[in-house]
């Protein structure tokens, strides 16, 4: 007895020293949280999907005629213009070939004219009963003989030029020139493969898009124009390279399959891009973002949600200023800030946000 008595002498006294010397002993305050009330809102989500970069007439160049490459007007990675000049086959066998054949085509119509003169010589004769229809008939034939080699003659010349044009390859469309792989000297032929032309004055960015998203819209069956009116409805598209840049220029879907993927469950889609500056090329990666509008969701700010193992909790200020621990279900916006919550509160409910991960079930919160 008498040792508990010391004892509290003694706490008395360090109690009474610490209050002699200013220091100032804790005191029990209560916690202040910020709440607020759940509403419905509208809101924008940004989808996001992986996408890979096409141009929209990548074409690849291909000579029509065999021969020794003479000349390559363009390097790799050129920005070229439709009707450039990219390739220069030799021409030499080429144009003998069409001299030949234009020597032909004279020749068939001198053996026309012959033709033609000897068949009105006999119609003359015939009609005044000199020859017989025996030679009427046989001068016309030869006549049109002669009309059918020369028809002939013309496709061989027509031919001979086209062939000689292929020996001078020009670029189909505006775009950017590949990796060239012959070089001066080689020998090529329709089997090779010289260039590829991005097409870039548009880009498609290609990329699938989960089947959820678009069921309530588009369907298997529908029609080529109800697809295409359910694209016309759709916002504009931004596409984000994969350093974080925003391409400048908004693009459009233009292409939804109408086969899902039974492994993944997506449909492939294309959005086109402008690229009136050339900054985008075929291979590059980066996402293309369609912004989404959810109309009255209830939407509340992340730190309102308190991650408890596999379970989200939110705290429900009650009549009596206590808060409940209320499961909720909920989605991603996108935006960094902000969840929608689908199942677990009702408008009109309060509910506590910053200081939510220091508030313990039936603790009395201030607001």
């Amino acid at each position: 007895m008498n040792m508990n008595l010391t004892k509290w002498f003694c706490l008395l006294g360090v109690t009474t020293m610490m209050l002699s010397c200013g220091i100032d002993m804790p005191k029990s305050t209560p916690s202040s949280y910020e709440t607020m009330t759940v509403n419905q809102s509208d809101i924008t989500l940004p989808i996001k999907f992986s996408a890979k970069m096409r141009g929209q007439h990548d074409v690849t160049i291909i000579p029509q005629v065999s021969g020794q490459l003479m000349q390559i007007c363009v390097s790799e990675g050129q920005q070229v213009q439709k009707g450039t000049t990219l390739f220069v086959i030799d021409s030499r066998n080429a144009q003998l070939e069409l001299e030949a054949a234009e020597a032909n085509l004279l020749a068939a119509q001198a053996t026309e004219s012959s033709a033609k003169m000897e068949f009105e010589s006999n119609k003359n004769l015939f009609e005044k009963n000199i020859v017989s229809r025996y030679m009427l008939d046989n001068a016309e034939n030869n006549y049109k003989q002669a009309q059918a080699a020369v028809r002939q003659a013309q496709a061989t010349v027509n031919r001979a030029r086209v062939n000689l044009g292929f020996c001078t390859i020009t670029a189909p469309v505006t775009g950017v020139i590949g990796g060239i792989n012959y070089r001066v000297g080689d020998q090529v032929s329709p089997a090779s493969q010289l260039t590829m032309l991005s097409g870039n004055e548009k880009m498609q960015a290609e990329f699938s898009i989960n089947e959820s998203l678009v069921e309530e819209q588009v369907s298997l069956g529908l029609s080529k124009t109800d697809v295409e009116k359910y694209l016309r409805m759709l916002p504009d598209v931004t596409f984000v390279m994969k350093n974080g840049t925003e391409y400048p220029h908004k693009g459009r879907i233009t292409s939804l399959t109408g086969v899902v993927d039974a492994t993944t469950g997506t449909l492939a889609c294309k959005a086109t891009f402008p690229n009136p500056d050339g900054h985008l090329f075929s291979g590059i990666q980066g996402t293309v973002v369609l912004p989404l509008n959810e109309k009255g969701v209830m939407v509340i700010p992340q730190v309102a949600v308190v991650r408890l193992q596999d379970k989200r909790l939110v705290y429900v200020v009650q009549p009596d200023s206590t808060a409940s621990a209320i499961a909720v279900t909920t989605e991603d916006t996108g935006n960094g800030k902000d969840v929608i919550v689908t199942s677990g509160l009702n408008v009109g409910d309060r509910i506590v946000t910053v200081g939510a991960n220091n508030v313990q079930d039936g603790q009395r919160v201030l607001f």
